[in-house]
């Protein structure tokens, strides 16, 4: 079988295609033939030697894939060949609290991913991916997808009437806003492009604000866009360089949803700022396997169409890393596996 590899951690010029022979699934374990795979930013940044955890060498790359059962180990009762799946991106967090090895246990960082045409997993590392849902759709879920709907799930949950700030136009914030408006939810996009503000209007942002345009725009979403109350949840991606902004638009009580890390310059978080803000702040880590068969349920109603920018073949799996990089996309980028 083909499979990729960073064989170093330089750059995106040691993503290294391999002929490896198909592994066999053991007692509790399937073999899966991947058909898609999605990815994320933290695929890139684990290359880039920026993820938060140590990443090891020699991985395979992504978490995120679509396929099907064509093979199972000995006791396995889930599934049967043909089964279609999508991964989890946490493969040990079933449910409750995190375990203390999860993020020791990502793939693509510490242990091999999905970037390949076939990969052995436990049984329980996968979910059931709806029939009215490709191949292609189904592997945006697990990362982003999820991320967004841990986001949106808090306690309280986001419900009909609230408002949600997203940021920018990645995968996790495109969710986001789909997920948010089937909710009921008043949506409010930043970007810094026209033509994704337009893209943005179209999955049903209410507002778009341009922080190219508007240096303070946590302040302008508070004051002109909520009448000086503020916005119930921000899912904040940004990171370091954005969240002071995001701060400035929650309201007292609201939440701000700590996701990613888009910006690496740290300017600091002033503790009276965060204080003064009266909000939660929460970190989350994706989600657990229930979330995804909770997300999944979603999908499969036919409500929500994973926005997907670009869809790239196997042989250009270094272009769709280079095409995440250059970060003009909207929505998820896609390696189709196989014919």
């Amino acid at each position: 079988m083909k499979t990729y590899r960073f064989d170093a951690l330089t750059g995106l010029d040691d993503l290294t295609l391999h002929d490896e022979a198909v592994p066999v699934p053991q007692r509790g374990e399937v073999l899966v033939r991947i058909h898609a795979v999605s990815l994320n930013y933290r695929d890139l940044s684990v290359v880039l030697g920026n993820y938060v955890h140590a990443a090891a060498t020699g991985l395979v790359p992504c978490s995120d894939a679509a396929g099907e059962i064509a093979a199972v180990g000995e006791g396995v009762t889930a599934w049967k060949p043909g089964d279609r799946v999508i991964s989890t991106f946490h493969p040990r967090w079933f449910g409750g609290r995190p375990h203390r090895s999860l993020g020791a246990e990502v793939y693509g960082s510490g242990q091999d991913g999905w970037l390949s045409e076939y990969k052995v997993c436990s049984q329980e590392a996968i979910v059931a991916l709806g029939k009215g849902v490709s191949y292609e759709a189904g592997s945006t879920l697990p990362c982003a997808a999820t991320t967004a709907w841990s986001a949106l799930s808090g306690n309280p949950p986001i419900r009909a009437g609230q408002t949600v700030l997203t940021l920018g136009t990645g995968g996790v914030s495109v969710f986001a806003v789909q997920l948010a408006k089937l909710l009921g939810a008043t949506v409010i996009a930043t970007t810094s492009s026209a033509r994704k503000g337009e893209i943005l209007r179209g999955l049903g942002a209410d507002h778009v604000v341009n922080y190219a345009e508007i240096a303070e725009w946590g302040v302008h979403v508070k004051k002109a866009l909520t009448g000086g109350m503020g916005v119930d949840c921000v899912v904040e991606v940004g990171g370091p360089g954005t969240v002071n902004q995001s701060l400035h638009a929650v309201r007292w009580g609201g939440e701000v949803v700590l996701i990613g890390f888009l910006t690496t310059e740290n300017p600091g978080i002033d503790y009276f700022h965060l204080k003064g803000s009266g909000a939660t702040v929460r970190a989350i880590g994706v989600g657990d396997r229930a979330a995804l068969q909770d997300l999944v349920r979603a999908v499969d109603g036919g409500r929500l169409q994973p926005v997907i920018d670009k869809v790239f073949g196997f042989a250009d799996a270094k272009a769709a890393f280079a095409h995440l990089h250059a970060a003009k996309h909207v929505g998820k980028i896609v390696i189709k596996v196989g014919g």
